[in-house]
């Protein structure tokens, strides 16, 4: 046997290291998706600049007359119209079009984690990880596979890990916070009511109908 194959670098980061606007700006996109580091950034960036790239190379042959261009648009259309990156009746200009978000919020994290199954991205990237996460009934323990539109709707607890009991501490704890917000949530809009009420009872007739008659222009605008 001969030497391992040389393992190569899937991505590639950015020009200059010290640019502080893009520091700042990776910085925010790392909070907001609970990314592990930059490089799942530069990954993201770098399968979109591909896209872009086999977008303009179809664009110019498709300019030529090309079949086989005509053929391979059609394919890359339908590929990204599965994974949810593009709508139905998309051209390649809706390619060029894809920014960074697009592909982040098609990571399973992200869905994960809009999904309401998890409080933060943070832990949605560890029940991922740990293997609490089925997709299709499938364990995926990769934060970055792209889920598809199908499999958007088949996302569930692992039935092989502890999560998928609702007498888990943190599912309960999300339970928690959620009827939490709801009990002042409702609190709050009978305080409303009520500070309305006791604002009705110290009005004359009068002015409450001169109220009502405001109320009324306002809405009739």
């Amino acid at each position: 046997m001969g030497d391992p194959k040389k393992t190569r670098s899937k991505y590639k980061g950015p020009s200059h290291p010290w640019e502080s606007w893009r520091i700042e700006e990776e910085r925010i996109i790392k909070r907001n998706y609970g990314l592990k580091n930059k490089s799942e950034i530069w990954k993201a960036t770098s399968g979109l600049r591909r896209l872009n790239a086999q977008a303009k190379k179809l664009i110019r042959e498709r300019g030529k007359g090309n079949l086989q261009a005509e053929k391979e648009q059609k394919q890359l259309l339908e590929r990204l119209f599965k994974l949810g990156l593009v709508n139905d009746g998309a051209t390649l200009e809706d390619v060029l079009a894809l920014e960074l978000k697009s592909i982040l919020d098609r990571r399973l994290q992200a869905i994960v984690f809009k999904s309401g199954m998890t409080l933060t991205s943070k832990q949605a990237r560890q029940f991922i990880v740990h293997g609490g996460i089925c997709v299709n009934g499938r364990k995926i323990t990769v934060p970055s596979y792209l889920v598809s539109r199908e499999e958007q709707f088949l996302i569930s607890f692992n039935p092989n890990s502890s999560l998928a009991s609702e007498g888990h501490p943190e599912r309960a704890k999300r339970t928690q916070i959620r009827e939490a917000a709801e009990k002042k949530r409702a609190a709050e809009e009978e305080a409303a009511a009520e500070e309305t009420r006791k604002l009705a009872g110290d009005l004359t007739e009068e002015e409450l109908k001169k109220i009502e008659k405001e109320i009324g222009e306002v809405v009739a605008k």
